[in-house]
């Protein structure tokens, strides 16, 4: 089963990032792990797409990242709002 693809928004800055999970972020932020020790560990490809929409990465680096599949990306990039005009 795959994972579903977090929502998308402009933040302020305009950039296209995925809605973070503040739960997931604390866990993070408060270790005992960081992403390097993370990036070591035998996770598959589909959760480590996962934790980085959980985490709030930009589409954009989301794309760069090497185990995104074109899939997800491309889901994701469907899933894109469109911008409003006052937006920046």
């Amino acid at each position: 089963m795959k994972h579903p693809v977090q929502p998308l928004y402009h933040d302020d800055q305009g950039t296209l990032r995925f809605k973070e999970n503040k739960i997931v972020c604390f866990l993070l932020d408060a270790g005992p792990f960081d992403m390097n020790q993370l990036a070591c560990m035998p996770f598959n490809n589909e959760d480590r797409e996962q934790f980085a929409q959980l985490i709030g990465y930009s589409l954009c680096g989301f794309g760069e990242l090497s185990y995104v599949s074109d899939e997800t990306y491309n889901k994701a990039e469907k899933m894109k709002p469109v911008k409003k005009e006052n937006e920046k």
